[in-house]
């Protein structure tokens, strides 16, 4: 918990997650008026073309990156399962078939499979909490961590509650257009925040009766390691099952995301070039994290949000200037663009992770020279990227037509 103490770990936790369920919500609630996916919602501020970027990292992290780290959660699971019985590299090749098949069926295969597995994942993970709690030791746990580790435990977990947003509208937008806009926000907000604070609470109570070496060595087996036997190995198919839930879903958007680039391809071909191209290039990256996987997730957690946060401080601004009057024809118009949204969105993500990028793999300039700031990127980012977007069109908006404003 980077030497943090549960209750530090445990704020830092609830304000990353909130930060990026509010968020969820507004996007969400966007969905049944236009009827689109969140990837082609997002043409608005960065013009048809300029929209690839967004739409491009998205298919990546989507495709490749999400898919890599929930299928080497679903490997441990399955490893940890079978006593070592089946080798990773087996346990790995039956999650990804299964995420594969289920996913190039579509959306109604997909919506089954999470209907059915909802309530049994629900009750599984339930106990398990419960169980987790009742043996943590809350006041365990050095406080050497700073602020530097509370801004990397904020800044993992708003990554991992904002992966979600450039999907928010990928399924509200199938609710009629006189859904009430509150209800939406509101429930998809508060079932993200909810879900992801239980179980990261869990996580984080776990670590305080377990090394938190062993959790990043294999994350699976430390927290089912303390469970009774029936109950962990419960949790462990739970765990197997929720990374196949959850690769589902990540593949379907990334064929969406195919459609916000701008490709246009039948809808069966995008499926299975999706489900086909990036299960394949997402099983490799996936077999290379077995090593290690709690730091690389760690990783991904706060690269994801080098990127997404940027990206919402285009989509927020530009919803704000148009202050309700969106023209959806701008959605599909290829001439439509807006070059001040992937203009400022490079410049807030090459700045922000130049500086302040503070994980493995890059130490930018500032943590370098001074580690107790943490990780900051996420939030530098999108200031910067809100301040170019909005400055450029300040002094771009006089004498451009109506229909042509970003």
């Amino acid at each position: 918990m980077f030497g943090l103490s549960f209750w530090q770990a445990a704020l830092a936790i609830v304000l990353g997650t909130g930060l990026g369920s509010i968020s969820q919500g507004v996007l969400s609630a966007r969905g049944p008026s236009h009827g689109v996916p969140q990837m082609v919602l997002s043409r608005l501020g960065f013009g048809y073309w300029g929209n690839a970027l967004p739409a491009g990292l998205n298919a990546i992290t989507a495709g490749i990156g999400w898919f890599a780290v929930n299928s080497v959660s679903g490997t441990f699971a399955l490893n940890t399962l079978t006593h070592g019985h089946l080798p990773k590299w087996l346990c790995l090749v039956i999650i990804v078939v299964a995420q594969i098949v289920i996913a190039f069926f579509g959306h109604n295969l997909v919506q089954a499979f999470e209907r059915y597995a909802f309530p049994v994942l629900a009750i599984i993970f339930v106990i398990a909490t419960i169980v987790i709690f009742s043996k943590a030791s809350p006041g365990a746990g050095t406080h050497a961590g700073g602020i530097g580790g509370f801004l990397l435990t904020f800044g993992a977990a708003y990554g991992y509650a904002v992966g979600w947003n450039p999907y928010a509208s990928d399924y509200t937008r199938y609710f009629p257009p006189e859904t009430s806009k509150r209800a939406i926000a509101l429930w998809s907000g508060l079932g993200l925040f909810v879900s992801c604070v239980i179980l990261e609470l869990a996580g984080a109570a776990s670590a305080t009766i377990g090394s938190a070496g062993a959790a990043l060595g294999d994350p699976t087996g430390s927290f089912t390691g303390h469970l009774p036997t029936v109950l962990a190995d419960f949790t462990l198919l739970a765990i197997a099952l929720g990374a196949i839930a959850a690769n589902v879903l990540n593949i379907y958007s990334g064929a969406l995301s195919f459609v916000a680039m701008g490709i246009r391809l039948p809808l069966a071909l995008r499926r299975a070039i999706t489900a086909l191209v990036f299960g394949v290039i997402g099983f490799i990256v996936a077999l290379t994290g077995l090593h290690d996987a709690g730091a690389k997730y760690e990783n991904f957690l706060l690269i994801i949000a080098y990127w997404i946060a940027p990206w919402l401080a285009v989509v927020f601004c530009n919803q704000w200037l148009r202050r309700g009057h969106d023209d959806e024809s701008l959605l599909f118009n290829t001439k439509y663009t807006n070059w001040a949204g992937p203009v400022s969105m490079l410049v807030g993500m090459g700045v922000s992770i130049w500086l302040f990028s503070n994980q493995t793999e890059y130490v930018g300039v500032v943590p370098s020279h001074y580690p107790s700031v943490g990780d900051i990127t996420f939030e530098v980012g999108f200031v910067i990227t809100a301040v170019i977007y909005l400055t450029w069109h300040y002094f771009s908006r006089a004498g451009t037509p109506a229909d042509q404003r970003g």
